[in-house]
């Protein structure tokens, strides 16, 4: 255990975690996790992706005691899950995909009783507090059958944040929410993190994660096929495409262009897609100009995280 008043590095570390389902009547034995190395640094954003299957919301469950590893080893602020799982999991607080809750309770009530579990002292509650922040302080003696669906969503946030854990995880919290709420719901987490929580964001939504994240891992069959600095993970596709606005409208490409992996785009523009390793953008503009083409605008598009993880997952 960390010594008292230290604060770790890393605000989750797993080293070779596994997780295999055993065979049972037709089923197959499944190995879900496939030695996760991981370590999510103390104070970051950091992005959990992968596609249906991957193996994510098994990391996830490991981590809040639903499901028990077969192998390795996982740390949570820095407590191992094993020799301290009181302690541990009480430094994170889960908000899962489901929305499950009494219909019966109030959102405060809801409150009260989570901060009983995590044995939180009735004078240190800040159920009430919590229901401000998340927006939810007119409905906090409404049953929570009578909340709408996104109220439900920011509910949910709300129950995960009673013990005040040092740890968040955000299982794909925005399924299914509008867009003013997923917005609202962004800034609160944007405050959390200023005020020193460590964010774990899992996400359909890849252009939340490449605005959110500091870090990005992705996984991909139980395993970590890629964890860098968000920037650096954009990096890896050396892709990129040059759009010329002809001076003139063209029918078609001349044949000269041919070599080049260029189109005619509907709206008139030429897109030609390259690689910085191979050729530059000076090269590419001679060729176009010796092609008898006036150049009158020009841009460059990176890629986007979606182009990365489509990349690496297939």
């Amino acid at each position: 255990m960390a010594e008292t008043g230290a604060l770790p590095d890393y605000a989750i570390e797993t080293v070779g975690l596994e997780k295999v389902y055993a065979a049972s009547g037709k089923m197959p034995e499944k190995r879900a996790l496939n030695g996760i190395d991981l370590q999510i640094p103390r104070g970051s954003i950091f992005g959990l992706l992968g596609p249906n299957g991957a193996g994510k919301s098994t990391f996830i469950n490991i981590l809040a005691g639903l499901v028990t590893k077969t192998a390795g080893t996982a740390k949570i602020w820095g407590l191992d899950i094993d020799e301290y799982p009181r302690e541990s999991r009480a430094a994170i607080g889960v908000v899962n995909q489901e929305i499950t809750m009494d219909p019966f309770f109030t959102p405060v009530e809801m409150l009260d009783l989570m901060a009983g579990f995590y044995g939180v002292p009735k004078g240190e509650r800040r159920s009430e507090a919590i229901l401000e922040a998340v927006g939810l302080a007119d409905k906090k003696d409404a049953y929570v059958r009578q909340l709408s669906g996104g109220m439900k969503r920011r509910l949910m946030v709300a129950k995960a944040l009673v013990h005040a854990p040092p740890v968040l995880i955000l299982d794909e919290p925005t399924a299914g929410v509008d867009v003013e709420l997923r917005r609202s719901l962004w800034e609160y987490v944007r405050e959390l993190h200023k005020a020193g929580t460590t964010i774990i964001l899992t996400t359909h939504y890849l252009e939340e994660a490449e605005e959110l994240c500091d870090q990005i891992a992705i996984i991909h069959h139980g395993s970590v096929i890629a964890c860098e600095p968000t920037p650096q993970l954009l990096s890896r596709l050396d892709q990129r495409t040059l759009t010329i606005v002809p001076r003139d409208p063209l029918e078609a490409l001349p044949e000269t262009l041919g070599e080049l992996d260029a189109k005619l785009r509907p709206d008139g523009a030429i897109a030609i897609n390259f690689r910085t390793g191979e050729t530059g953008i000076g090269r590419l503009l001679e060729k176009v100009r010796s092609a008898g083409i006036g150049i009158e605008d020009l841009a460059t598009e990176e890629p986007d995280l979606e182009d990365v993880f489509v990349t690496l997952t297939s």
